[in-house]
């Protein structure tokens, strides 16, 4: 993965290296001068200005994610590297990178299959029951789309149905019985211009657990994961950062972690096997930069 360097004030490409800045935590920085308009400069991947190196931010933002709450990760970075640091910092990487990295992957094209599956499910913020939406494509694995909503009703479903097919158009999407979905669906998708009488674009498949005693299994492999992750944070807190981490936790899945049947990552099934190293939310936050 190459980042192209531009001159931040006038974005030269005409620049010469120009020697270092020292930085107590993020060790020499190479500084740049730009030709053009006179000025010195340092190349933004990601991390400009930032106090902290680049890898132990990385780090933190990955671990929060994966299974140490923000307390436990500070009191790692102190017991192994000696490394002094609040818990609200790290929140504030996570807060941070995950919505920088979240607006970029969004545009992001993806190969995805034909069936959707959805569901919505209670998330605890502080006492609140909330709403986290969220749709996967099952071929991939990978989430087409989620939405963070304090209501249940068929605005809300239909928000949630645009950003589940924004990544591609499946042959059905399957939901349990919920009211809503019928009314979303015939918004989303029914269109009286196709000929005899018109017809639905996509197919609303239906499961209703109190007639078949099945569950929406599919998606619900995905909410368990997720739950359980929130639940080892004791609920969300702020409704402003709810769907951030939300946010944070779709990339965590998509673009971090292998999938345990699959054993890839749901993005590189999708079709973006991105070359993002070892590191990988370190190379998907220098990516989101360039």
């Amino acid at each position: 993965m190459k980042q192209e360097i531009k001159c931040k004030h006038c974005g030269s490409i005409n620049f010469s290296k120009q020697g270092y800045r020292k930085t107590e935590n993020r060790g020499k920085i190479q500084k740049y001068y730009c030709s053009d308009c006179k000025k010195y400069f340092t190349a933004d991947n990601g991390f400009y200005r930032m106090r902290t190196d680049n890898r132990t931010i990385a780090m933190s933002i990955d671990m929060y994610l994966s299974n140490l709450s923000s307390r436990k990760m500070r009191n790692q970075l102190k017991r192994h590297f000696n490394f002094k640091v609040s818990h609200q910092t790290i929140l504030n990487w996570v807060y941070k990178y995950a919505l920088k990295v979240y607006n970029f992957v969004e545009k992001l094209g993806y190969n995805l299959g034909n069936s959707f599956y959805a569901d919505e499910t209670v998330i605890n913020r502080s006492g609140h029951l909330d709403k986290y939406w969220c749709c996967v494509d099952w071929n991939t694995r990978m989430i087409t789309g989620i939405h963070y909503s304090t209501a249940t009703n068929p605005n809300q479903a239909k928000i949630f149905l645009e950003k589940a097919i924004s990544k591609g158009k499946p042959k059905f999407i399957q939901t349990d019985a919920g009211v809503f979905y019928p009314k979303a669906f015939k918004k989303m998708f029914y269109n009286n211009k196709l000929g005899f009488g018109g017809g639905y674009e996509v197919e609303h498949k239906i499961q209703n657990y109190h007639k078949t005693h099945i569950h929406n299994y599919k998606i619900e492999t995905v909410f368990m994961k997720i739950k359980d992750r929130v639940d080892d944070f004791r609920g969300l807190k702020a409704l402003w950062s709810a769907p951030i981490i939300m946010a944070g936790l779709t990339i965590q899945h998509n673009f971090i972690e292998e999938h345990t049947t699959t054993k890839q990552v749901p993005c590189s099934l999708a079709g973006q096997d991105l070359d993002l190293g070892e590191n990988r939310w370190l190379g998907l936050i220098k990516m989101a930069s360039i």
